[in-house]
């Protein structure tokens, strides 16, 4: 049966399906010898795949991985930067890095600090990261100045950014310091930079962000140690149902 290209690469965790899109973008896929291009379809029981010259299969899909990461600002949540800038997999030891097809689930933004998932699941990766999906990210957030309730009100109702409102937000004034301000914010969707775009357009620019909570998924929990910057664990079993949970139900 023919799929898509990406999506079987995805499937046998290989690599998310945004990340085999830009192998086939750089010519890293080839299928029965010819480089693959963006959305063809191939039927892994009759085409051979291969990627940098080397044969995969169904066969060889390593063991499933899933991690929490603590990313560093500086880091981009990529497998790959043509700016040479380092990556989250730089975090990783050599073993986990290498033949296992682990990539980011989403993105956290270079300057920003914080949880993120790691896992060479692509059928997770895909629904996680599906514009449809509804997972809470919590982040907290310093602030230039001292929004007022009306400001805070108005970003809880959603604020226009490109032609579309966003969705309602749980925004929360933590305390003041100075000239400025910590705010909690718990967001459902992940447009790109989307709290800074909406800071700076109500007049409050982001001085520094932080994600602390994935759904249940925290950096730190009573049971838990704090993960430190740069630092990753393996996610619990109880984690790992709980984002499987997230793509089955109804309103998926």
């Amino acid at each position: 049966m023919e799929e898509r290209l990406q999506k079987i690469l995805a499937q046998w965790g290989i690599a998310s399906r945004r990340e085999a899109e830009e192998m086939i973008r750089h010519s890293r896929v080839q299928i029965n010898g010819v480089l693959a291009h963006l959305g063809q379809k191939v039927d892994p029981q009759k085409d051979a795949i291969a990627i940098d010259g080397k044969p995969v299969s169904k066969k060889q899909r390593p063991a499933l991985i899933y991690l929490l990461l603590h990313k560093p600002a500086g880091v981009v949540s990529t497998c790959y930067d043509p700016h040479r800038r380092p990556t989250v997999l730089d975090l990783l030891p050599k073993q986990l890095r290498e033949g296992s097809g682990i990539h980011p689930v989403g993105r956290l933004d270079a300057d920003s600090t914080g949880a993120l998932i790691l896992t060479n699941d692509g059928n997770l990766t895909f629904g996680l990261t599906h514009p449809r999906h509804s997972i809470s990210k919590t982040y907290r957030v310093l602030v230039e100045g001292h929004p007022s309730e009306s400001v805070l009100q108005m970003w809880r109702q959603g604020v226009m950014l490109d032609g579309r409102k966003t969705r309602a937000a749980k925004v929360q004034l933590i305390e003041h310091r100075a000239e400025q301000s910590f705010l909690e914010i718990v967001l459902q969707e992940g447009r790109n930079r989307q709290i800074r775009r909406i800071a700076q357009q109500l007049g409050y620019p982001v001085i520094k962000l932080h994600r602390t909570a994935i759904g249940s998924i925290q950096l730190q929990t009573p049971k838990e140690p704090f993960l430190e910057e740069g630092k990753y664990r393996y996610l619990k079993d109880h984690e790992i149902r709980f984002l499987q949970e997230q793509i089955t139900q109804p309103n998926y």
